[in-house]
């Protein structure tokens, strides 16, 4: 049994994780190529991410990772250091908002960072696989899922297809922000993080000290991410 469960993860760290239309990239990271290793802790991943988010800022990105020496270094194995849960909006790619690379991100995207079980599968893969110590939940100024889902509550009206799962989904968050987009943006975040706080998978791991979630806010303006807890 326990050569079946290696064998498994082995597979799974090869090939990466494709689940609910959500692509998870392989690729092992660092914090600068060749200089240092990756980050082991949640603080140590958060101050990687937050000092690659200053030089987004500064307009002094370096853009680390993201030449053939990376893509070869990476190409059997991945070892990221941090989850991004983010929107799917065009403005917030998180790697170019981190200046990270090839390997060193595992990013999940939905609208408006709402999380159903399939998307909850994909981020607990990054801790419960590949040991991954931080967990992000990116929400972001003007957020066209957020704006749309608080229009139609606002209206009573339903939103075509699919859109209405994601309008249902925010509207705890539409309740306690009375109607203000930003404020709910915020409140909608800090809810997804509260979720996955309470996954079993992940639970274990923040009990241990192993794993951190936290929320945070990209700004379209700046560029600036700023941490909600």
């Amino acid at each position: 049994m326990t050569a079946k469960i290696m064998n498994r993860r082995a597979v799974l760290r090869g090939a990466g994780l494709i689940t609910g239309g959500l692509l998870l990239d392989s690729g092992v990271a660092h914090a600068a190529t060749g200089t240092a290793t990756r980050p082991v802790t949640p603080d140590e991943a958060w101050a990687t991410l937050r000092e690659g988010n200053r030089r987004w800022v500064s307009g002094t990105a370096t853009r680390p990772h993201q030449d053939p020496a990376r893509r070869a270094e990476v190409a059997q194995k991945q070892d990221p250091y941090a989850v991004i849960v983010s929107c799917i909006d065009s403005r917030v790619p998180p790697e170019i908002v981190f200046d990270a690379g090839i390997g060193d991100l595992l990013t999940v995207r939905s609208a408006a960072q709402t999380i159903d079980p399939l998307v909850t599968g994909a981020i607990e893969y990054g801790p419960a696989e590949l040991g991954v110590p931080l967990i992000v939940v990116l929400g972001h100024q003007r957020c066209g899922a957020v704006t749309a889902a608080a229009h139609a509550l606002h209206d009573g009206t339903k939103l075509p297809g699919d859109l209405q799962r994601i309008v249902e989904a925010l509207r705890p968050a539409y309740e306690r922000s009375h109607g203000d987009v930003d404020k709910m943006i915020r409140v909608n975040t800090m809810d997804v993080v509260a979720r996955l706080k309470k996954d079993k998978l992940l639970a274990s791991r923040i009990a241990r000290k192993r794993l951190k979630i936290v929320g945070a806010y990209y700004s379209l303006d700046t560029g600036e991410v700023t941490r909600l807890v």
